[in-house]
């Protein structure tokens, strides 16, 4: 059962660290959430098998499976469950790699539980949201390209993929403002809901998973464009 059938969010928790874990699994029911715990990454694989869930707040540093190689599989079969990445690690390029694996968002230990829980919620707004407003402009053509934003399909020059909800988003948002420069401020505050001043890095990085689909030369583009010192900006006349 998922939280349509039963009105409460289905998250599966993936974290080793016991005294954490417990605390997290706690605070998550009391919010009204309903919470699967895995100690470590088959167990997590195991659960993700067998069950529905709406999101997942997933550890890197695990038993037998790491946390990025458990994104990537989830991945594969699920590109719209919201991932919450939690480290311990606080360089860039973990950060990098959590997000270029799937993550959705990514939180550093430690951190104040109620930053999780707002996190959490937003995440799963999001979702909500995205279902919600997908049916607005349910396909959308530009090159070779064209983006089921309902199903989170896409066809290009290298093939058909599937895309996140948080790229389609970010896609989308672009689009939407097609012929304006966008700021990474912008982005962060519309497409992501996070202050401005966290992280810009996280939008240069979908930018560049973007690009990697739908651009022929993701070096040099012609879609989705960079201002030097400003932000990013969707060429208008890309749009067939």
């Amino acid at each position: 059962m998922n939280d349509s059938e039963t009105g409460a969010s289905r998250i599966l928790l993936v974290e080793d660290e016991e005294t954490l874990a417990v605390g997290l699994e706690y605070n998550l029911s009391e919010e009204g959430y309903t919470v699967s715990w895995a100690k470590d990454g088959k167990e997590a694989l195991k659960f993700f098998d067998h069950e529905i869930f709406d999101l997942i707040i997933l550890d890197i540093m695990l038993p037998y499976i790491n946390g990025f190689e458990i994104a990537e599989k989830v991945r594969e079969r699920d590109p719209q469950i919201p991932i919450l990445m939690l480290t311990a690690r606080t360089t860039k390029d973990d950060r990098v790699k959590g997000l270029e694996t799937g993550a959705d968002d990514y939180i550093t230990k430690p951190f104040h539980l109620e930053e999780l829980l707002l996190r959490v919620k937003r995440m799963l707004k999001r979702k909500k949201w995205y279902r919600k407003v997908s049916t607005e402009m349910p396909v959308v053509e530009f090159g070779k390209n064209k983006i089921d934003f309902e199903k989170l399909k896409c066809s290009c020059s290298t093939g058909e993929i599937r895309i996140t909800p948080r790229e389609a988003m970010l896609l989308k948002y672009l689009i939407e403002n097609k012929g304006k420069i966008i700021s990474r401020k912008e982005l962060l505050e519309n497409v992501w809901h996070m202050n401005p001043d966290i992280e810009t890095r996280t939008v240069d990085i979908f930018i560049a998973r973007l690009r990697k689909y739908f651009e022929e030369d993701p070096s040099n583009p012609v879609y989705i464009k960079s201002v030097r010192g400003v932000g990013y900006i969707f060429d208008d006349l890309a749009l067939t």
